[in-house]
Formats: C-alpha cells, structure tokens, sequence
C-alpha cells in the first residue's frame, strides 16, 4: 500500500472530550530508545525530532506521551518540546501518571494520591505548557482508583488538566471513575493478537457511552514493550497481499475497524515506519476480512 500523499486525516477524527483528533495518532514511547523507553539502546536525537516534525507534515495531531517515557539519554517530552513548540493550536498532548521511575530508570512504586499532583507539574515543566490536554490514570493493581482519580480530578478543577481518562482499566474502574468526574478516553492494550474479554467489553462501553478508546500495543500485540514478532499467521497475510499493505498497516487498520471511537497511537522511531502508520488510516478492510480477523482475535490468533 502507496503511503504517498497520505495523512492522519484518511482515518477519520474523533473528539477528545472537546478536543478533535484525528484517528491516527502517534505514541512517543519508542522516541527514546530502540525497543522502548526502557530498553535497548538510546535514540538518535535529530532522527527523534525528525520523526516527530514528520507526523505533524502528515497530519498527526494527537501525540501520546508521559514523563516516566525516559532513556539513559533521552526524554520523550523533552523531545517533543524541542521538535515541536510552540505547539500549533490543533495539537492534543495526553500523558500519564501513576507509574513511577527514579532517576536510575528503575520502576518503584505507584504514585501516592498526594503524589499525582508533583507528577502532573513535571510533565508541564518536561512539555512547557501551562495545562495538559489529557491525563490519564494509569492503574498500578489497584482494586479501588477512587482515590488517585479524585486527585486529578481536583487539578482539573484548578485548571492544570482539561480533560481526565483512565488507562489498565476494567468496566468497574471506569464507572468508579465516571462517579468522581467525566472522563474522556481509555487507554487498555488491545490488538489483533491480544484477546481479553474484559477489555473486549470496556470497549463495547466506550462506543456505547461516546468514550475514546486508545489501544497501546496494537501493532506489537503480546510482545508489548519489546515489540512484534516479526512473524505473522496466514490470515494476516493474505488480508495484507489483498491490499497491498503490510502486516503492521492491517493490524492498525483492523484496530480501526472496532469502532469509529477508536483512535490508534503507533509509535515508532523509524520515518518510513511513520509514514506506513499514518497510510494504514486510509485502508479499508472489507466485512468479510474484518470477520475472519475478528475471528482470529477472539480465538487468540
């Protein structure tokens, strides 16, 4: 599939809370690093703001990112603050907090509730806003996120956050949160080879309620942070053979197919794997391939 002349446009927009988007955005995780933010080798710098100066040429106007998004030598949101401000007004920047890493890059624990608000400050400081666009609450194992999303929820009242979301959530996480404050988007991995009916449901709801659904992991599928496989099944294959496109561009464009509520954040610190993402928006499966994808999803490929 040509990815000439193609942009984020191609998939359509949704709204973030009041904040339109296109469908195709682009995830900063693989900025810093080879494999993730915290694996492999650094990135190469120049090539980072390149990357990122390229998705706003092709259209891309929401960019997911998070300060704990570090390598020995890189920052996400410090690159996306080089590459791009001062940010065109169109731009939507979501980030997340919840987890925490020291400054060795090792994992400690969850973020206290009265911890959130330190974390929410130095993504403004890292990005060089005066607020966030969208701020999700990434679940560490809680059975309860009343607590932590009530402490966003009184930033967003003082200003610093526009609009909340929720991330690693099941449908009793979003309805405890929705009971504190609107809440805009969820953010779960999901892809053509990650079947979890629970997500599957939270989903269903999203598209019922008008919620954004931003799947994580859409190309990379079980591999998660370390990435695909390289290896895809017969099935994938052929759908991809029919339309000329690679395997990678129908995993998105089948992640699209799931609902007009759906956007998809590939992230990727290769141009031309840039440009192939942004084109997967303009694919269009047929029903008869969607059904057999779906098939292979839910029977876990």
């Amino acid at each position: 599939m040509t990815s000439e002349k193609i942009t984020a446009a191609a998939a359509g927009t949704w709204k973030l809370g009041d904040l339109p988007v296109n469908r195709i955005g682009y995830g900063a995780m693989r900025l810093t690093g080879s494999a993730a933010f915290h694996l492999g080798v650094p990135s190469n710098r120049e090539r980072s703001i390149a990357v990122l100066r390229r998705a706003i040429e092709l259209g891309v106007n929401h960019i997911d990112t998070a300060a704990f998004y570090f390598s020995s030598l890189r920052s996400a949101n410090e690159l996306i603050n080089s590459a791009l401000a001062p940010y065109a007004d169109d731009l939507v920047i979501a980030t997340k907090v919840g987890p925490h890493r020291d400054y060795s890059g090792e994992w400690a624990t969850a973020a206290r509730p009265d911890q959130l608000r330190g974390q929410v400050e130095e993504n403004l400081r890292q990005l060089g806003r005066d607020h966030l666009d969208v701020v999700y609450l990434r679940r560490m194992r809680q059975d309860s996120i009343a607590e932590h999303f009530g402490a966003l929820a009184e930033l967003r009242d003082v200003g610093l956050i526009r609009h909340l979301a929720v991330s690693d959530v099941e449908s009793e996480h979003l309805a405890e949160a929705q009971a504190i404050a609107p809440v805009v988007s969820v953010q779960n991995q999901y892809g053509l080879d990650y079947p979890n009916p629970e997500t599957d449901a939270v989903l269903r709801t999203c598209g019922e309620q008008g919620i954004a659904f931003v799947p994580f992991f859409a190309i990379a599928g079980k591999g998660g942070a370390h990435g695909a496989s390289g290896t895809d099944d017969d099935e994938v294959l052929a759908v991809a053979g029919a339309h000329g496109a690679t395997p990678a561009q129908i995993r998105l464009a089948w992640t699209l197919r799931q609902g007009p509520h759906v956007l998809a954040i590939p992230g990727t610190g290769n141009p031309d794997h840039l440009d192939e993402n942004v084109a997967a928006g303009a694919l269009r499966l047929t029903d008869e391939e969607t059904a057999r994808l779906d098939a292979r999803h839910t029977s876990g490929g």
